[in-house]
């Protein structure tokens, strides 16, 4: 009769850690990866858009005009704010209200115009309506006042950006560098205003609904 023999005890498996724990385990070995890539570990998925811009809103000498004309900077939209380019305009000559008029027609003219090949190149458009269009002081006016056929405030406001900081720049402002407009003579709802080209103007579209002070 053989000895009885006492069975021996399944060996024990090993504790299994639990699955969160597993879970940072297997993230925290990742990050160790990544980190040794030169890559910085992120905790959820970044989308990072599309790549950044390489416009650069600036131009080298002038896109369009007269070869012999006088250099004359006027404001077109780049990169969502309103920067200043040079063109060579054949401008009217100083002096009577007439000239101002003239003047400010030719400057708005340019405004309106579609930029040239090498401003749109490096980004620039215009937001002026193609239909816009000044007069000079209606009676009872100041004599340095422009009236547009729109209420200038009712204008898009890169568009009244541009007008203003054109007009600034130009013989039409006066020593604050400051410019009178307002709408249609007959539109009595709206007065004349002084407007300034501020470069809250400038980079915000919405500045343009409390801009101008009331004349």
């Amino acid at each position: 009769m053989s000895p009885h023999r006492t069975p021996h005890p399944a060996p024990r498996q090993p504790a299994r850690a639990p699955r969160s724990l597993r879970a940072a385990g297997a993230a925290a070995l990742a990050a160790v990866a990544l980190t040794g890539c030169g890559i910085r570990a992120t905790a959820v998925p970044v989308d990072a858009g599309a790549a950044p811009s390489r416009v650069a809103c600036a131009l080298r000498g002038d896109d369009a005009g007269s070869d012999t004309g006088t250099a004359t900077r006027v404001s077109l939209v780049c990169s969502s704010r309103v920067v200043d380019v040079e063109r060579r305009l054949d401008l009217p000559s100083d002096g009577d209200p007439a000239s101002r008029t003239a003047l400010a027609r030719v400057l708005l003219a340019e405004l309106r115009r579609e930029p040239g090949p090498q401003e749109r190149q490096f980004g620039f458009a215009t937001a002026v309506p193609d239909d816009l269009r000044v007069v000079g002081p209606a009676d009872g006016d100041p004599r340095t006042a422009l009236r547009l056929n729109r209420v200038p405030r009712e204008l898009p406001g890169f568009a009244l950006a541009q007008i203003v900081c054109t007009y600034a720049d130009s013989a039409l402002a006066d020593a604050d560098s400051r410019v009178v407009l307002g709408g249609p003579a007959g539109d009595t709802g709206e007065p004349l205003r002084r407007f300034g080209c501020s470069a809250e103007l400038r980079t915000t579209e919405q500045a343009a609904d409390g801009a101008g002070a009331p004349l």
